[in-house]
């Protein structure tokens, strides 16, 4: 049986999931790969049966790219501190898609041939060559057309059934979105803000004093960098090569932030330089940090107008989360999922 924790984390990625769900735009990415920055195959190593069909660890791989792109920005790795957590969630998504297939096939779902031979003529229109389509053919599906249009099937019969569960009753009316902004004010009154970014350099756990003025040059060495820097993509190319924590994925980009949510040395700091400004050296708990502000935005409460698309795209997106949680827990009542090591 799949625990609460593994549920979570399964839903937590399910929105990045859903972009990719669309027939035309997912089967790259899931069906099969097509990017070139993307691993080597795995071998057919099974990782999790469902009902008896077979879950290999190339679906796996696929799986955990789409869920984390910015792994095709790192030589197509995911950061070693956020392997597990994206191999579980992928690993639930890809048994959760089985289960959506296997009950498609129950009902006896179909896709037109029509809607199937498009389909299949956009996932060509995606290499620059009949040269480069048939290499990938022989490389991931042995030169089989027939697989790979089993394949394409397989994802839109998914897609079909996802928008009937899903998609169609997750949709939330003008009523709803109003009501929402009108119950929850204190949601949309924003605080002073800073957009930030930053580069942490960690300090050992237990450091002896020589440990911490090692750490304390090598973060005076990187702060003369990041000084030297002149904008948002030259500071965050810096934070993506020498910062310490999990940021630096992101170009150390943490968005706009209110004080409260900030280490208060970092917020003594960062709400007093101007945008394009970079701080000195911050002690913060562990690490000696660097921030740079990129936008500074005092509080207000924001008009129902200018939230009304992002509310009605919250409320779906809940939805859709909740919908997809109860049709996954549905559907393995009777199920017999089986993961292996």
């Amino acid at each position: 049986m799949t625990s609460p924790k593994l549920i979570s984390v399964f839903f937590m990625f399910s929105a990045l999931a859903a972009q990719a769900q669309t027939a035309a735009s997912s089967l790259a990415a899931k069906t099969v790969s097509t990017h070139a920055t993307a691993p080597a195959r795995p071998t057919a190593k099974v990782v999790a049966r469902v009902n008896g069909a077979a879950l290999t660890d190339a679906d796996l791989q696929r799986e955990m790219l789409a869920m984390f792109p910015y792994a095709r920005q790192h030589g197509g790795k995911i950061p070693p501190s956020m392997e597990a957590t994206v191999r579980m969630g992928a690993l639930q998504m890809i048994e959760f898609e089985e289960l959506v297939y296997q009950e498609a096939q129950r009902r006896k779902m179909q896709i037109n041939p029509a809607r199937l031979d498009h389909a299949m003529a956009e996932f060509r229109q995606q290499f620059d060559s009949e040269a480069t389509f048939q290499a990938f053919l022989k490389t991931e599906l042995n030169g089989s057309r027939k697989t790979l249009r089993h394949r394409i099937q397989r994802s839109l019969l998914i897609d079909q059934l996802l928008d009937l569960e899903v998609t169609r009753k997750a949709s939330v009316n003008d009523q709803e979105v109003r009501s929402y902004y009108d119950k929850n004010p204190a949601e949309f009154h924003l605080g002073e803000r800073v957009a930030i970014q930053t580069i942490s350099i960690v300090i050992p756990d237990e450091a002896t004093a020589q440990d911490e003025a090692t750490a304390l040059r090598h973060a005076k060495d990187v702060w003369k960098k990041a000084k030297a820097t002149k904008s948002y993509e030259e500071f965050g190319t810096l934070a993506e090569g020498v910062s310490d924590d999990e940021w630096r994925v992101m170009m150390g980009d943490h968005g706009a932030i209110e004080e409260a949510k900030m280490p208060p040395p970092v917020a003594k700091i960062a709400f007093t330089l101007k945008p394009g400004q970079v701080s000195d050296l911050i002690r913060a708990e562990n690490s000696f940090c660097i921030v740079r502000v990129n936008n500074h935005d005092a509080s207000k409460q924001q008009p129902f107008e200018q939230v009304r698309a992002q509310i009605k795209k919250n409320l779906q997106a809940r939805r859709v989360d909740q919908l997809r949680s109860a049709l996954n827990r549905q559907l393995r009542k009777t199920a017999k999922v089986t993961e292996l090591s």
